[in-house]
């Protein structure tokens, strides 16, 4: 019996093959039909005999095109229309746009032995791609996904790239970035000025001359990188001065995982992870016989490495003809000056970057939106994201509980992402960077004008941090929105992990990281809560320590230091007290933190937890100054990791100090069972004794993660027992610290509960404008 059946199809299904895939199984099960591209998704009708439409769907979900990622199949059976043959038909034009754009890409291996085969036609092609690689993301202006609505509209195709493109049997069937040497972009090299020079072979040059020690900007994927020798220390050095980025660790990129090995330690899931087609940044342990410059990363254990994800990269390792080997490592790293967004125009590229690169290799294939690198390492075998851009973005997350009218989110100010949410949905955006400054702004506002057009949204419906001075708060409290909703900043980091685990509560959430404005005004940093009912109670923190400066002791953590010891040990002189990094502070500045604090001028008080590590850093490593965010934590950490004392087992003690309701740690339910504070106190005198005794300061390192671990585990416990709730949701930037999470989930564990980790997205504030969705998504429910 002849049947007919109309499969709608949403997800990432379009610029990723699936048409093509859809046409061969209709011609395999002798179906006839069609296929297209639309607004909503990917629209099926096939008709033929009852028995070759049985098991269509769970083919289609089980043999999807890699790059695709079906969601929902809606069929609907009718009688049959009299179809004769199967054809994939043109889209018509978007009335609405909410399809799933796919993110962009890694070469896959078909291109890349195409690109390496001398007898092929795109032999060292830098632009060879297929359905299963390439662009997206990053050259979509609208939706459906169609060439003439890429940045690819201006390349016609020759007649051998239109051939495939419309060849049902080829892996470029509709591929819209199509291209060969003969109708495609092309490189071209350009001095640090911007003039064009004549090289026959501009990424032959580029390899030479990177070669030579120079400082090459390269135009990838989603935007420029800074690349440079990295066996080379004179270059390496080179371009931190020019790049005006001190110590914080360059990234590095090989041409395969046996290279990265020659250099860490590496397990097979995270040569996996390396190897992946996202391609992000991946964290590995240095090996100790790596004899990369310390430069790269100044007093870390760890180097980040990625490889190829363009065939501009991939051809940057190769060497072709009788030309010396290129430099098997290269530092490749985002092509922007400190604390600017990374530069993705041409023109722009050189009025920014001209100061810090010798040349430029450019190509004239434009990048519509901007992406950088994505950072990752694994935790214990599970993915632990630090900063979520390209390859992932813009993949949508599920979102809990769904929203009934669609938000976006405009998220905090350091590393910042927006998100769209819409039902079941959130889109999280590409990293778009700390907002210190107009440049990141403006990227923040062209991010969220784009994402708004590919996916429909009118933003009306805003949700913003409480921090009056953001960057991001100030966009939305400015902007014609209808409706605009304040978010705690950690409520939302807790509220993210809740969401990504689809946890309706009770729950217990910790949320530690730097500083977050508290509803009551204060500087919170070390959140202890109850979710119960979709809200929120505030429960307990660490004892809080003036702040003396306000941000400028974020940069100067010495200031920390001395604010610790001034708590320690009242009414002696703290600069006498604070070690060999007192030595670095001149004494008419340490008598000014004096006084702010004894005269509580621009000396807030903050609870936040990264302030205790910046004043435990500064002391142990004698580091006075941090030359960037997270900076003294960090090594603090790889301190910490280079003992092994048993002794550094053993916490110094901690006590819980249970707190009347009238005190900064308040809860908005009089009637809460406990409020407390985690008083570190004893701890840290302590940790100065031992130190005054001559202790290891790698033990005295790990001793404080110990204890700072039991902070966190005994504050849990005792929600715990007086909330029955047994799930413990782990949020905010001090949870990047692997050491401390591993001592926090097993310290957990031994309790009888259960820690809930970031799933696909980072503790850090990368994660905050999803948690502010859900968080959002919760009070309108409750407001009703």
């Amino acid at each position: 019996m002849r049947r007919r059946q109309i499969l709608r199809i949403q997800g990432i299904v379009q610029g990723v093959g699936f048409r093509p895939f859809l046409y061969a199984i209709a011609v395999a099960r002798g179906l006839d039909g069609f296929v297209l591209n639309d607004d909503q998704g990917v629209l099926l009708e096939v008709e033929g005999d009852a028995r070759a439409l049985e098991g269509l769907e769970e083919e289609i979900r089980q043999k999807a095109p890699a790059l695709a990622r079906v969601g929902r199949i809606a069929i609907t059976r009718l009688p049959p229309a009299g179809h004769r043959g199967f054809e994939i038909r043109s889209s018509p034009q978007a009335r609405r746009r909410r399809v799933p754009i796919s993110p962009d890409a890694a070469t896959c291996s078909d291109c890349l032995r195409e690109i390496l085969d001398p007898d092929d036609r795109r032999h060292l092609y830098p632009f060879t791609n297929c359905t299963h690689c390439g662009p997206r993301l990053t050259i979509v202006r609208d939706v459906p996904y169609d060439r003439a609505r890429t940045t690819m509209s201006g390349f016609p195709m020759c007649p051998h790239c239109q051939r495939e493109y419309e060849d049902p049997a080829d892996r470029r069937f509709h591929a819209q970035p199509n291209a060969c040497p003969a109708c495609g972009p092309r490189v071209r090299l350009e001095n640090a000025t911007g003039i064009r020079l004549p090289v026959l072979d501009a990424i032959a040059e580029a390899r030479r001359l990177l070669a030579q020690g120079a400082v090459v900007a390269v135009k990838g994927l989603g935007g420029f990188h800074l690349a440079c020798d990295a066996r080379n220390e004179i270059a390496v050095r080179t371009l931190r001065e020019r790049k005006v980025r001190e110590e914080k660790p360059f990234a590095l990129m090989a041409p395969d995982a046996e290279e990265v090995a020659r250099h860490c330690e590496m397990t097979g899931a995270e040569r996996e992870l390396l190897e992946s087609r996202e391609r992000p940044i991946v964290i590995l342990r240095r090996r100790a016989d790596c004899r990369l410059p310390d430069g790269i990363a100044p007093r870390q254990d760890t180097l980040g490495f990625m490889l190829p994800c363009a065939p501009i990269q991939h051809l940057l390792s190769c060497s072709s003809g009788d030309e010396p080997p290129p430099p098997q490592v290269l530092v490749m790293t985002s092509g922007n000056r400190s604390d600017e967004p990374i530069a993705y125009i041409d023109e722009e590229a050189v009025g920014r970057l001209g100061e810090i690169a010798d040349y430029f290799l450019m190509h004239d294939r434009p990048i519509h939106l901007r992406c950088d690198d994505s950072v990752a390492r694994l935790f214990r075998g599970r993915l632990q994201m630090i900063r979520r851009s390209r390859g992932y973005v813009p993949r949508a997350i599920p979102l809990y509980p769904p929203l009934e009218e669609p938000l976006l989110a405009v998220g905090g100010m350091l590393k910042n992402t927006f998100a769209i949410g819409r039902g079941e949905e959130a889109v999280v955006s590409h990293h778009i960077g700390d907002l210190e400054n107009y440049e990141t702004l403006r990227s923040l506002e062209e991010g969220v004008v784009h994402f708004c057009r590919l996916f429909d949204h009118d933003a009306d419906r805003i949700v913003h941090d409480l921090h009056p001075d953001y960057l991001s708060t100030r966009y939305a409290l400015e902007s014609p929105a209808r409706m605009r909703i304040g978010i705690q900043h950690h409520e939302a980091h807790v509220a993210a992990v809740l969401s990504e685990h689809r946890h309706e509560g009770p729950a217990i959430g910790i949320a530690f990281d730097g500083t977050g404005y508290g509803t009551d005004g204060a500087l919170w940093g070390s959140e202890y809560f109850i979710f119960r009912d979709g809200r929120f109670e505030r429960a307990g923190s660490l004892e809080p320590l003036p702040l003396p400066g306000g941000e400028a002791a974020i940069r100067e953590p010495w200031r920390m230091t001395y604010s610790l010891l001034s708590r320690l040990q009242p009414g002696s002189d703290p600069a006498e007290s604070m070690g060999a990094v007192g030595t670095a502070i001149p004494r008419a500045a340490a008598d000014l933190v004096g006084r702010m604090i004894e005269r509580g001028l621009n000396c807030p008080w903050t609870v936040g937890a990264g302030r205790y590590f910046d004043a435990v850093a500064a002391y142990l490593l004698r580091r006075p100054v941090a030359l960037f965010e997270g900076q003294a934590p960090a090594e603090l950490e790889a301190l910490a990791e280079r003992t092994a004392s048993g002794d550094a087992a053993v916490p110094w003690p901690v006590a819980l100090i249970e707190t009347p309701a009238d005190t900064n740690v308040s809860a908005k339910d009089p009637e809460w069972p406990t409020r407390f504070r985690i008083d570190l106190t004893e701890a840290l005198r302590e940790l100065i004794e031992a130190d005054r005794r001559g202790t290891d300061a790698a033990i005295l390192a790990w001793r404080f993660h110990r204890t700072m671990a039991e902070a966190i585990v005994i504050g849990a416990a005792r929600l715990a027992e007086v909330s029955g709730a047994r799930d413990v949701a782990l949020g905010g930037g001090v949870f990047q610290n692997q050491l401390l999470l591993g001592m926090v989930v097993d310290g957990i564990q031994e309790r009888g509960l259960r820690a809930l980790l970031p799933l696909e997205l980072p503790a850090n504030d990368g994660g905050i404008s999803y948690g502010q969705l859900a968080a959002a998504s919760w009070r309108l429910r409750l407001e009703g």
